[in-house]
This record gives structure tokens, C-alpha cells and sequence, in this order.
């Protein structure tokens, strides 16, 4: 399948041959400009950390552009999920108590925080971007990749019941393992309401979307087609992700 995929987007996307990415890989996009922030003397929040899964990513220099350890002073690592804590990719994990949603990080002490593919699944929005500005220092930056629920991904995920995620993922990403698929909410996950959330919050955002190659439909042929099309042609409020960067005020306003 992995075959497939690589043909697949060898042929309608001839750079990926090149390292093996295309020019609108939605990860490399993201996390180039996350690195654009990135300074040595930084202290780094993922927020959201997972187990560190793209340790399996074949393509080397699309791993090591999502790895921040090294690049920085400190990368700590927050979840929900015990599990996390085998993050090879963070300095420090510290887990979030499921009975407050409070991050566990003194206010003011981050530089940066990096939330991945995440504010899908969060059930309180304003409660999530609160806490993301209250361990922000002022100044600090906030940086959002998370599905676009206007899109084909967000409409068939919104239409699937939760229940059935992990199979669906599963089939459409064969190389996610189902402990790592997890419930969507889509409480702020159009490109409105995110900049609304986040402008509530105490941050000045820059919300868009972005339209990557459509590797979620590589087990068919047919399906991808139909998917480059829309990548090339769906209006850009379509775009599958969406992508926000935000900067927390250094002096509240109305």
C-alpha cells in the first residue's frame, strides 16, 4: 500500500520524486514556519504530544523538521493520554489532569506552543486557548495545524459517529495505528470560528486554510484522482487544513 501511495503521488505530484514530499505537503508547510519562530534560547510547549509517531516517517527531512528537541532550549510535552510520556521528542511530559483540562505549566514561562492536529478534539475551545494564553509569555507564539470541518475530511468525519473513527482512519491511513485516533468535537474548526476563539483569548491571529495532496484517499486509484482535483480546483475556504498562527497581546484590548 505504502507503494501505492509513493506512485500515486510520484505521478500527479512529479517533485515529491525529489525527498520525497510535495510542494504542498501540509507538514512540511506548517512546521517550516514554526521553525521560522524558533529560537534557541526558547522554551517549547507541544501541546498535544502524542507518543511522537512520526518517528515512522520514512521521508528525513520531513521528520526532523517536526522534531523541535535540540533546536531549543526545552520542549515539554502535555497530554492527556499516560502514554505520551514515551515521546522520544520532548525533554519533559507532564500530564493533564482529565479532571481540570488545566495544563500543568507556570503561567508566563512558555516562548512557543505548538498544538498539532488537535483543536478537533477539544470539547471546550475557549477553555483550551485560555489556558494556551495563560503559560504563553507575552509576545509569545501560538502555532495551530487542525482539520477544516468545511472540507471533504471534516464533512465525512463529522458525518462518521465516533464510534467508528478508528476504522475509518484506519482504512484511509493504514499506517495509523488505532490508539492513536481519537473523538472530534469541530468546536472551533472553520477559519471564523478559530480566529474568534483565539481573538477572545487574548491572541492576534493569522487564520487560513491549506489545500495538501490528498493522501488520505491513496488506497484507491480513482479516489485520489477526484481528490487532486479538488486540491487543485475546490475554492481555497475549502481547504482540508486549516493552519493558525498567533501571537499572545502584550497589553489586553478591546
Amino acid at each position: 500500500m505504502t507503494d501505492r501511495a509513493t506512485a500515486l503521488k510520484s505521478r500527479f505530484y512529479p517533485e515529491s520524486v525529489f525527498g520525497g514530499y510535495t510542494d504542498i505537503d501540509g507538514t512540511v508547510v506548517f512546521h517550516a514556519r514554526v521553525n521560522s519562530l524558533l529560537r534557541s534560547s526558547d522554551s517549547v510547549l507541544d501541546i498535544g504530544c502524542g507518543r511522537g509517531a512520526h518517528r515512522d516517517d520514512a521521508i528525513t527531512f520531513r521528520r526532523d523538521l517536526r522534531t523541535l528537541k535540540g533546536k531549543c532550549r526545552r520542549v515539554t510535552g502535555i497530554d492527556l493520554d499516560p502514554e505520551a510520556g514515551t515521546n522520544p521528542y520532548v525533554d519533559e511530559f507532564r500530564l493533564i489532569p482529565s479532571d481540570s483540562m488545566t495544563f500543568p505549566i507556570e503561567s508566563n514561562s512558555i516562548d512557543v506552543g505548538v498544538t498539532d492536529y488537535v483543536v478537533e478534539h477539544v470539547a471546550d475551545p475557549a477553555r483550551f486557548f485560555a489556558e494556551c494564553q495563560r503559560v504563553l509569555k507575552p509576545g509569545g507564539f501560538l502555532c495551530i495545524r487542525t482539520t477544516n470541518a468545511t472540507s471533504y475530511i471534516g464533512l465525512i468525519a463529522t458525518l462518521t459517529p465516533n464510534r467508528m473513527h478508528s476504522r475509518v482512519v484506519g482504512w484511509a491511513q493504514f499506517t495509523r495505528k488505532a490508539k492513536d485516533v481519537f473523538p472530534t468535537q469541530y468546536r472551533a474548526n472553520t477559519r471564523g470560528s478559530l480566529t474568534k476563539a483565539l481573538k477572545n483569548a487574548g491572541f492576534d491571529p493569522c487564520v487560513y486554510t491549506h489545500n495538501p495532496e490528498p493522501s488520505y484517499l491513496s488506497r484507491s486509484a480513482l479516489a485520489y484522482r477526484v481528490g487532486v482535483l479538488y486540491q487543485r480546483y475546490a475554492p481555497r475556504a475549502l481547504g482540508a487544513v486549516l493552519m493558525a498562527f498567533a501571537r499572545k497581546r502584550d497589553v489586553e484590548y478591546s
